[in-house]
């Protein structure tokens, strides 16, 4: 069995993803990969550009998305701890699971938008029917809980989504790109698949093509963070680990 990439941001992920789509194909293409999927953060601009590439070159595509959580209710634009923002990865299984997509992050941007596209729980939980859930990487509500030393948190979270994907359909996703972090994070994921009977997903979040790429994806977090590349305290990227792996 090949190994599929789950959890990818194209040029889509507007000043975050360098992955130009048919370069992505291409690449999956000569590393022999036979599915690929598409999670841009928040929206769906570049599906249908994907799907018809990955088609042409005899690839199949998964549509889905990195969405945008609202800590509360998405209506609420209130900014405070616990109405953080955070991650999770929707992708869609069948035309049912497609449209159930679109009407979500449609919604993110016309109803529940605060700094970022968001839905909330109650919108997940309505709109779930054909898609499959990935626990998303560190910005994700449950690696984050676990990050503060809140398994309760990190628990209320996965029996949220058993009960509304069902233990099929939900995945805790499990990501190493060298930060210290995801060790921790990894190893409670690892024992709370095993406490659930949940499947564990291995994903690496791609931004770029190449390893060599990572400069050019950090000129743009300069650019979406009004930063200089000199500046010693902006955003940045802990490695150069976020591209195509074989």
């Amino acid at each position: 069995m090949g190994f599929a990439h789950l959890h990818v941001h194209t040029e889509f992920s507007f000043l975050d993803g360098a992955c130009r789509i048919g370069a992505l194909i291409d690449r999956a293409k000569e590393l022999g990969m036979n599915a690929i999927a598409i999670t841009d953060h928040g929206g769906m601009y570049g599906v249908i550009d994907f799907y018809k590439k990955a088609k042409e070159a005899g690839i199949k595509p998964i549509i889905g998305c990195e969405v945008y959580t609202a800590g509360r209710d998405m209506l609420d634009t209130t900014f405070e701890r616990g109405n953080r923002t955070g991650h999770l990865v929707l992708l869609a299984k069948n035309q049912t699971g497609y449209r159930n997509l679109i009407k979500m992050v449609s919604r993110g941007y016309i109803e529940g938008f605060y700094y970022k596209p968001r839905i909330d729980f109650e919108e997940i939980k309505r709109h779930s029917e054909g898609l499959i859930c990935l626990s998303a990487c560190l910005a994700g509500d449950i690696p984050n809980a676990i990050m503060e030393d809140d398994l309760p948190a990190a628990r209320k979270k996965i029996e949220d989504y058993i009960a509304v994907f069902g233990k099929e359909d939900f995945y805790l996703e499990i990501q190493d790109h060298g930060i210290a972090e995801q060790k921790k994070v990894n190893k409670a994921l690892i024992e709370l698949a095993a406490e659930y009977g949940l499947g564990l997903v291995a994903t690496n979040d791609v931004h770029y093509i190449l390893r060599e790429d990572a400069k050019f994806q950090d000129l743009m977090l300069c650019i979406q963070t009004n930063s200089k590349v000199a500046d010693t305290d902006r955003m940045r990227f802990e490695s150069d680990e976020f591209y195509l792996k074989s």
